[in-house]
C-alpha cells in the first residue's frame, strides 16, 4: 500500500540518514532563515558554493545538490509560494512536491524527507499546506507505482505533525 511508504515524524531534518532531504529554500538558493538556514549551517560552506552555481530556482521548481556534511546524501531545494490566498498558490505548492519527487526519481533515490514547505515565514496555513502535501505525494506515488520510494514528512512541531497525520488518515479513507 502507498500509505505504508509514507512516514510522519517529529525530528530535526538535518539529522536524518535518508537519500535526500527537501529544503524549503528561497529563490536565490543561498540560504536564509528557518529550515533553509539550518540546512545550510549543517551542510557546511560547500553547499553554498554549489548553490551559487545553480542560478537560483523559481517558485514550484526544484534543484538538487550534494548533502556535504549532512547525513543525507543530497539536498533537494524547492521554492514554495509566499501565501496570498490566490488560485495559483496550491498549484505552485503542489509543484514543489511533484518536482522534488521527480528529481529524486531521476537520481535513483529511495528515501526522501520533506519539511513543511511554505509553512514558516511564507505564511501558508498548515491545514491547507498539509492537505496539498499529502494529496500530491499520494498522487505521485500512485502515478509512479513502480518506484518504491519511501517518503518522510518531517514535522517541526505538534501542530504540523497532527495536521499531516490527520490528512493522511482522511486521504487513505477516501482512496
Amino acid at each position: 500500500m502507498i500509505s505504508d511508504r509514507i512516514k510522519v515524524i517529529k525530528a530535526d531534518i538535518t539529522t536524518l540518514e535518508v537519500d535526500a532531504i527537501v529544503n524549503a529554500a528561497n529563490r536565490t538558493l543561498l540560504g536564509g532563515g528557518g529550515v533553509d538556514g539550518a540546512i545550510h549551517r549543517a551542510a557546511g560552506p560547500k553547499l553554498l558554493e554549489e548553490c551559487r552555481t545553480l542560478g537560483g530556482c523559481e517558485t514550484g521548481e526544484a534543484r538538487i545538490t550534494k548533502g556535504y556534511n549532512l547525513p543525507a546524501k543530497y539536498v533537494i531545494h524547492t521554492v514554495g509560494p509566499v501565501y496570498h490566498d490566490r488560485p495559483s498558490d496550491p498549484v505552485r505548492l503542489a509543484s514543489c512536491y511533484r518536482n522534488s519527487l521527480d528529481l529524486a526519481r531521476e537520481h535513483g533515490l529511495k528515501s526522501v524527507a520533506f519539511s513543511a514547505i511554505s509553512c514558516g515565514v511564507y505564511g501558508y496555513p498548515i491545514d491547507r499546506a498539509s492537505r496539498i502535501a499529502v494529496e500530491t505525494v499520494f498522487e505521485w506515488l500512485s502515478a509512479n507505482d513502480d518506484c518504491k520510494m519511501e517518503i518522510y514528512f518531517v514535522c517541526f512541531n505538534d501542530e504540523v505533525y497532527d495536521w499531516i497525520r490527520r490528512n493522511i488518515a482522511s486521504f487513505t479513507e477516501i482512496a
